[in-house]
């Protein structure tokens, strides 16, 4: 390690391409303006609001994305699922069965060392997976042995089963950012022992919506209770993430939520 800081920069899930319209037209800005060591981003909703497909994700790399984490809608494009096992810079959640295809954490060498970042599902109202908490500490134990500096991506429902994990994992891994609701939290902290910590990043993409949606679209679907066509909202797009400023040892001493363009 030849720095005595890291910067990691988190941006939040994706929404299709009013999503990929606003995070392509800023990642220069963001770039310059954290100068990150590495940029994780949530892409399980690039492909028009649900999935993911091997061209947008070499889009999102070729705009500095390093890490691509996801979540239970990765598996939407059946594509992409074989796939997901010729890659080593696309995770899905690690407490899927072993038998599904890709995997859940890995180690990015960055230009300041080695950055290990861990994707996790929760099971609240969720897929009853594998224990995110049991499958974590498997998952930090391996990635310990390279470095102290560990990103968890938990892609949750419930906020007290995000807040519990973090708890969980405090002293073991430096940062627990919550990914899935599309609702930015305004709950950013630094846990005890280190661990940066926000229930949930919040969503890139249209934030005249509801959670990316066309509004009147989902109002649609709550008075009749039919699940229509999913339509992408299109109006005052937005960035939403997380930097984080972590030291050697991999404890965090900053978080600062991202909302970019602040007028948006």
């Amino acid at each position: 390690m030849d720095k005595d800081f890291y910067n990691v920069l988190f941006i939040a899930d994706i929404v299709g391409k009013p999503g990929m319209k606003v995070f392509e037209a800023y990642a220069d800005h963001l770039v310059n303006s954290y100068l990150p060591d590495i940029i994780i981003a949530n892409g399980e909703n690039v492909a028009n609001g649900k999935g993911l497909t091997e061209p947008l994700a070499r889009r999102m790399h070729n705009r500095g994305v390093h890490v691509i984490t996801s979540g239970n809608h990765i598996w939407n494009k059946r594509d992409f699922r074989d796939y997901m096992d010729d890659t080593d810079t696309i995770l899905r959640p690690a407490n899927y069965p072993a038998e599904t295809p890709g995997m859940g954490s890995m180690i990015f060498n960055s230009n300041a060392g080695k950055i290990g970042v861990l994707n996790l599902q929760g099971r609240t109202f969720m897929y009853p997976i594998d224990c995110p908490f049991k499958r974590s500490l498997e998952e930090v134990q391996k990635l310990r042995k390279e470095t102290d500096i560990i990103i968890v991506d938990f892609h949750a429902e419930a906020s007290a089963e995000k807040i519990a994990l973090a708890y969980y994992l405090d002293g073991k891994v430096s940062a627990v950012i919550g990914t899935h609701t599309h609702v930015q939290t305004a709950d950013e902290q630094i846990l005890p022992k280190g661990c940066a910590f926000i229930t949930d990043a919040g969503m890139t993409g249209a934030t005249e919506s509801v959670i990316g949606m066309e509004i009147n679209t989902a109002i649609e679907r709550f008075i009749k209770g039919i699940p229509g066509r999913f339509v992408l909202a299109q109006n005052k797009l937005r960035i939403n993430g997380v930097h984080i400023k972590i030291d050697k040892n991999g404890t965090a001493k900053a978080i600062e939520r991202i909302k970019h363009p602040k007028g948006s």
